[in-house]
């Protein structure tokens, strides 16, 4: 009797250690891909507007250098379209309904034409996730010394033009970086500094670097901030709102049973729970003469 309580305690502790470990896998993630503060994207997968239109955006802007090779158009029947709809608004290139949403644009050509291979984006939501889709193509800005004339904050030194730039509208971007300064020959820091990058509206910069303040405490690091045009919030909100429809769009493209998958799972977790009464009735009745 005591070796078979042993073993449950051996069995305890180490169900403790997954437990602890599964806890902090996601902690752990989260911080090996921190960089530029995300932003909530707020998607839905049962805003079929909000699909359809996110649609409507990907056709139109995204499929002419990106496919989504693992995904039918005839699979857009599920948020509410027709095929005919499809044929007539979603497909411009004589595809038939019953094929996948391929480019005629090859990989060694995206390659010559970009300096970088483009992705395909049939599980792109999966690759990263929807709010750093979000945050990405919200951040674009000017940059002259791009060799597109772009730039992005949450993907520095991008390869890709900002294809949304006529919705978004002009904006100036102002580039903060808090550096050390440090002896050469002690190793020691001896100050910070700070460097402002100004760009205007068509990407050209000025740049100032001026010492901080000494006996503060300083976070080296950069801080990117935009500014619109005076009256333009109306145009923000619209293109923001543009971002996330296509943002829920990719997000269901990566996973188009999402939904069903959900709702079931949400079955089998009752079934579960209701199981597990008559487990731990079983467990207390198998262990009852064990001391």
């Amino acid at each position: 009797m005591q070796t078979r309580t042993g073993q449950g305690d051996d069995v305890t502790r180490a169900m403790k250690k997954l437990l602890v470990f599964l806890f902090f896998v996601p902690i752990v993630s989260a911080a090996s891909e921190a960089g530029y503060r995300l932003d909530r994207s707020r998607i839905d997968s049962n805003d079929m507007l909000s699909l359809q239109a996110g649609a409507r955006t990907f056709v139109n802007y995204c499929l002419n250098c990106h496919g989504a090779q693992y995904m039918r158009y005839n699979r857009l029947t599920d948020i509410g379209l027709t095929e005919k709809q499809i044929l007539d608004n979603l497909v411009f290139t004589g595809a038939k309904v019953g094929e996948t949403m391929k480019v005629s644009l090859s990989v060694a050509d995206g390659k010559a034409m970009f300096g970088a291979a483009r992705p395909d984006l049939s599980v792109i939501a999966r690759a990263r996730s929807a709010d750093w889709l979000y945050t990405y193509l919200r951040t674009f800005y000017r940059d002259s010394k791009s060799p597109t004339g772009w730039n992005n904050a949450a993907f520095p030194q991008v390869a890709m033009p900002h294809a949304l730039f006529e919705m978004q509208g002009p904006r100036t971007t102002k580039i903060e970086t808090i550096a050390s300064e440090t002896d050469e020959n002690t190793k020691k820091v001896t100050g910070y500094s700070m460097t402002t990058v100004a760009l205007d509206q068509n990407g050209f910069r000025t740049e100032e670097k001026k010492p901080l303040p000494a006996g503060k405490d300083y976070h080296p690091g950069t801080q990117i901030t935009f500014e619109s045009p005076p009256n333009s919030d109306r145009a923000r909100i619209a293109y923001d709102t543009t971002v996330r429809d296509l943002v829920n769009f990719l997000d269901y493209v990566a996973e188009p049973a999402a939904s069903s998958r959900k709702r079931v799972g949400i079955w089998v977790l009752f079934f579960l729970a209701f199981l597990f009464i008559f487990a731990y009735a079983l467990k207390k009745e198998y262990w009852k003469d064990v001391k």
